[in-house]
Formats: structure tokens, C-alpha cells, sequence
């Protein structure tokens, strides 16, 4: 007797299905028999929803969508892929070194070892050729799942302690490994196919990380690379990368005299010059300016509250790793890493009624919080800095209009420093506080608000605050980098764990809720995303410094110093250098300061009364009288600062 032909039916995503004589097809067959244009550009496949490798058996109905090397999922299983070439390399040329994570990140991917030395700047290409020579001998990339104690007996026999550890903590009966040359990873996948299809990568930098974060685990040599499906993107990301390093805010603030770090002061703590504090200060300015006018009341808390109170708000359960702590008069005290405790004993201070509110609490409160050494960098990672943080208490009725409320701000604080951004909706951690209820009606707040306004957004799964949902805004600036600045939380938890309430309609006590909001984020970190942004060069009613006085010689002095008092007078950030130096000179470091105007002050300006504009870009705009001048300079301030 014939034995019975099992048929399946397959069908590409928006395609009509077909069915196949088969009993089991492999995926990378399926594609070819069911005609899907450029295959050998196919890097995985989705299977039923479910990603896969292009070796994986079909063996039942099926609908099928392949990911092309191009898209952005493609990439992510490239770069990935690339991260276990690395390794095979490392682990050729450092034989005694161990392997721990290698993850895809965004543009590129990096892999941790612990090897006897760190690794320098100079192995990069050297491993960087041994790569090439494995990717041009086209590797298969080979999956197979094995029992987890199959697994822990193979990575000790390897010396693999960092993969025997990941093993256990995962807890699963079965894991899946993935081989390429001699090399065998714990890793889901899914893959490329061979290394035969990595065109475009390069290694970048080495750094140190603790393994799996943690500051008492062992240091670990990272090594960074980026990667691309084809050598064009890479090159015009490499330029970027180039730009990016022109830019750094680390190398600029200094040299732009806005802020320096000292050893001496301590990690994580900024120290402000002159400039730095005016930046700081305008940018504050126009914070208060802008929530006053939407109807915003400034408050002030202390930056130490006693332990008790992060007790009761469930900050010391779920965030003092992060904090800071003291003793004073036998009395513990918790260092602040954030407002809300006290704005929410603002609120409870007086009966509040439902005609009371929004009730908006805004507060430059400077926060510290006890950062890793490994992460801290520059202005964008610290452990003390000051947050533009407010928090709404209004009813459940208001809720939807306060949230939308907060997004229409983002976007017109955004506008005037020509930022895009996109959103995210963050949902409940695993460590957090709050009936399932609550965190439900928080979220679909969030969602109902975005919806209304027509906003797009993608779901993170289980990064909210540990009290509440959140709405994280990521700006991209002139480089297309990705920021994390502002973000919107929604909170039913801490107003029912403060007893806060308000008298409703009904002449009965009700529960408000509290939004949690920042839109700047922390001061620092905005300032240097916004040096870097625009290179230092910063709009006219943003400069520290707007207009610098330059005179050619010693007779134009007493003239040029009229000309400061006058521009001082008028509102005008302005400095005169009056040095014995070449004019040449003068021009030169006023440019490499980035100041927007110089005033180039000599004989002809002093004789008619006026002066002589130049730009940083080197323009030249014609004589004027000093008004004129003054006039331009704060016209543009004011339709800057108007434009929100």
C-alpha cells in the first residue's frame, strides 16, 4: 500500500495559500516553492506570528512572512548575528577568554568577556581581521535544543561559568544553542543563515561593564560595533559616528566653559562655571515662565525627608538602591530622588474640594540618586541634577484632559528647540505596588489620551514607574540619536497610600489621581543633548553669552565700553574683550566660543556713534546704530521664546 500524502497549506501574508504535497518542508524551501521575491535577501521568517530561522521544519498549516536583511528586524538578527562572529573570533585569538551576553543593540551590537587583561583599542583590528577571514568561509549558523542540564554539563566542560549561571537563572527544561565554527552559544536566536551574509560592519570602542550590572560582580571588557545590511549605510553612519565625536558634550562644555568635573569633588557631581549657570538659568527662566502661564503653582520641598515617608511611599522597598541615606539626631533621613513625596503633603495640607481642581505642583527640584559608577557620563548620567518635575492631582473626570494637556505641552516646548520625537507607553513592572485595578485604569488613561489626539506610540512591556504607567517621550536630535527626556506618569497607587482626597458634589470624600510629569527631564542631561544638538552653537536667545564686544585698539576702549553698558542695559547677555590683541585673534576665539553676534568696534564705529555686526559664521551686517543692533538681538529672543 502507498502511504498517505499529508498535505499543508501555506500562504505568505497577504497572498492567496497553496498547498503542498510535503510532510514537513523546510522554511527556506517554502519561500522558493511559494515564489516570494528576492529569497536569498530573507534572513529569518515569521511562522504563524512566531520569528524563526530559515531552517525551521513546517510541518503543518501555516501562514508564513519572510524578514528581509533590510528591515529593521532583519538588522536587529544581523547585528546579533554578527556578536556571535565576534565572539568565535575572540575566542580563536584570546583562548583564555569566557564569553557572557552579546546582545543586538540599536545600530549595532557588543559582547562582554572576562578575560586576564581588558581588552584595548588596538585588538580591535586584529580581531576585526579574524571576522572577515570567518565570514568570508561562510559559516552556517546551526540550531539545536538540548535539556537544560545537558547544556550546564556542556558550558562547564567549556569553562563557560557565565553560561552555566544564565542556565539556572533561566529556570526552563530546554534550552536552544546556537553553533557557528567552534563555537556554541546559549542563545533563542533566531539567525542569519551564514555568515556569508554580513557585508558591513566595523568594531568601535572597548569599554568596561560589570556583569549583569552589578558593581560587586566582575569588570568585563565590552567591545562595541556597528553594522548594517550594506557598506553605504555603514559609511553614512561612521560619518555620523565622526560628527558625533565633534560634538561630544564632554570635550565641548569644557572647552565652551560651561561646566567641568572634578575627581577631587566626586563621580556624577557637575561643577558649573559662569556660562554653564547662565545656560541653566535661562532654560530655567523659560520653564517657570511657561508653566505659570499654564496654570502651573510653584512649590519648593526639602531634599531630605525622614525614612519613615519613603517607607510609607514604597520607595524603599522598590528604589533604594538608588538612594541615599543619613542619620541625623539618632533619626534616619532618605536623601530625595524625587518631589513627590512633598508635593503631595502640599495637597493634603488643606481640605481640598472638587472646584479646586487640577491642582499642578511644579518644582525645580534638585534630586540625587546613587547611579553606578559605570554608567555615569558627562551631563547625561549623574547623581545629582534637577528635574523640571510636577505633579497633577486632579479627579478621575480630568484625567483625560490633564494628560492630553501634558502631551500638548511636549510638543510645543519641542517645537521651539526643533526636536522630533516619538512615544512610548510603558506598562507594569514585575516589581511594583497597586491593585491590578488601578494599574488597568492608568494604562487605558494613557492609551485614551494618546488615541484623542491621533498620536502614535509603541507598547514597552513592563518598564513603567513601580507605581504607575507611563508615557516616555524620546527626542531625536540633528544626528537622528534617540533621547530619553520627558515623560507623563499615571498614578492611582501613592494618592490612596498618602490619603489624599477631595469633597465631590455629593459632599462625600473621594480619591484624586496624580500624574507624575517632567518635560525637560533632568536639567543637566537636556543641556548636554542640546550641546551636542547644535554643537555648541546655540540660538541667539539661548547663548550664555549673545554678543561680544571686540575693539581694535586702545582709543576705541571708552566707546566700546558705552556700547556694553548699553547692551547690558537693554536685557542683552553681552562681554567686551578689550585686550591689546590682533583684531584676528579677538575674532577667532570669540567664533570658537560659538557667541552669535561680535561687535567689531574702531575708529570709523566710534567717530559715527555706531557699531559693526559680524556673525559667528562670519557674515558681516552692515553698520548700525547701537538700538538698531540691540533691536535684533532681543526681537529674536522674543520670537524664539514666543514661538511655544
Amino acid at each position: 500500500m502507498f502511504g498517505v500524502v499529508k498535505m499543508i497549506s501555506l500562504k505568505v501574508k497577504d497572498l492567496s495559500p497553496v498547498e503542498l504535497e510535503e510532510n514537513h518542508i523546510v522554511a527556506r524551501d517554502a519561500l522558493k516553492q511559494l515564489k516570494v521575491k528576492n529569497v536569498n535577501q530573507v534572513v529569518a521568517v515569521r511562522i504563524n506570528g512566531t520569528l524563526c530561522d530559515l531552517s525551521t521544519q513546517i510541518d503543518t498549516d501555516a501562514e508564513i512572512e519572510p524578514v528581509y536583511i533590510a528591515s529593521e528586524e532583519g538588522e536587529k538578527i544581523l547585528r546579533h548575528s554578527i556578536a556571535h562572529v565576534m565572539a568565535l573570533a575572540v575566542r580563536e585569538l584570546f583562548e583564555d577568554a569566557k564569553v557572557t551576553i552579546g546582545p543586538a543593540i540599536e545600530n549595532g551590537f557588543y559582547y562582554d568577556f572576562d578575560y586576564r587583561r581588558s581588552f584595548k583599542e588596538e585588538d580591535l583590528p586584529v580581531i576585526e581581521k579574524r571576522m572577515k577571514e570567518i565570514i568570508k568561509k561562510d559559516m552556517s549558523f546551526v540550531r539545536k535544543e538540548v535539556s537544560s542540564e545537558e547544556a550546564i554539563e556542556f558550558f562547564e566542560s567549556q569553562g563557560e561559568t557565565y553560561k552555566v549561571e544564565l542556565i539556572k537563572d533561566i529556570g526552563e527544561d530546554q534550552v536552544s544553542l546556537y553553533t557557528v565554527g567552534n563555537f556554541t552559544d546559549l542563545c533563542k536566536g533566531p539567525h542569519i543563515p551564514s555568515t556569508g551574509m554580513i557585508k558591513a560592519f566595523h568594531l568601535t570602542k572597548v569599554a568596561g561593564a560589570y556583569w549583569r550590572g552589578d558593581e560587586k560582580r566582575p569588570m568585563l571588557s565590552r567591545i562595541y560595533g556597528i553594522a548594517f545590511c550594506d557598506k553605504k549605510r555603514l559609511k553614512q553612519h561612521i560619518i555620523k559616528l565622526e560628527e558625533a565625536k565633534k560634538r561630544n558634550h564632554t570635550i565641548l562644555g569644557p572647552k565652551l566653559g560651561l561646566f567641568s568635573t572634578y575627581e577631587e569633588v566626586g563621580a556624577g557631581m557637575i561643577v558649573w562655571h559662569p556660562k554653564g549657570a547662565m545656560l541653566r538659568h535661562i532654560l530655567e527662566q523659560f520653564e517657570i515662565k511657561e508653566h505659570l502661564k499654564r496654570g502651573y503653582e510653584l512649590v519648593k520641598g526639602p531634599e531630605i525627608l525622614k525614612t519613615e515617608l519613603w517607607k510609607k511611599s514604597g520607595h524603599f522597598d522598590n528604589y533604594r538602591d538608588n538612594m541615599y541615606f543619613t542619620t541625623i539626631d539618632e533619626q534616619s533621613y532618605g536623601i530625595k530622588p524625587m518631589n513627590c513625596l512633598a508635593h503631595m503633603l502640599i495637597y493634603s495640607s488643606a481640605t481640598r474640594s472638587y472646584r479646586d481642581l487640577p491642582k499642578r505642583y511644579f518644582e525645580l527640584g534638585t534630586v540625587h540618586r546613587h547611579e553606578r559608577s559605570g554608567v555615569l557620563h558627562g551631563l547625561l548620567r549623574v547623581r545629582e541634577f534637577t528635574q523640571d518635575d510636577a505633579h497633577i492631582i486632579c479627579t478621575p473626570e480630568q484625567l483625560n484632559q490633564e494628560i492630553k494637556g501634558v502631551l500638548t505641552f511636549v510638543k510645543d516646548v519641542m517645537g521651539i528647540f526643533k526636536f522630533e520625537y516619538s512615544l512610548e507607553i510603558s506598562t507594569r513592572p514585575v516589581k511594583s505596588i497597586g491593585t491590578d485595578e488601578d494599574w488597568e485604569l492608568a494604562t487605558n488613561a494613557l492609551i485614551r489620551a494618546m488615541n484623542d489626539l491621533g498620536l502614535s506610540y509603541d507598547i514597552n512591556e513592563g518598564d513603567g514607574a513601580f507605581y504607575g504607567p507611563k508615557i516616555d517621550v524620546k527626542l531625536k536630535d540633528v544626528l537622528d540619536r534617540e533621547w530619553q527626556c520627558a515623560t507623563i506618569q499615571c498614578d492611582f497607587t501613592l494618592p490612596e497610600k498618602f490619603g489624599l482626597v477631595y469633597i465631590d458634589k455629593d459632599n462625600q470624600r473621594h480619591r484624586p489621581v496624580m500624574i507624575h510629569r517632567v518635560i525637560l527631564g533632568a536639567i543637566e542631561r537636556f543641556i548636554g543633548i542640546l550641546i551636542e544638538h547644535y554643537n555648541g552653537a546655540f540660538p541667539v536667545w539661548l547663548a550664555p553669552v549673545q554678543v561680544k564686544v571686540l575693539t581694535v585698539t586702545g582709543r576705541n576702549i571708552a566707546y566700546a565700553k558705552e556700547i556694553l553698558q548699553q547692551l547690558l542695559d537693554s536685557g542683552i547677555r553681552v562681554q567686551g574683550d578689550l585686550r591689546n590683541e590682533k583684531l584676528g585673534l579677538k575674532i577667532r576665539e570669540a567664533q570658537l566660543e560659538k557667541v552669535p553676534y561680535m561687535l567689531i568696534i574702531g575708529d570709523r564705529e566710534t567717530s559715527e556713534h555706531r557699531v559693526t555686526p559680524r556673525q559667528r559664521d562670519g557674515k558681516n551686517l552692515e553698520p548700525m546704530t547701537p538700538e538698531a543692533f540691540a533691536d535684533i538681538v532681543l526681537q529674536k529672543t522674543k520670537l524664539m521664546t514666543q514661538e511655544v
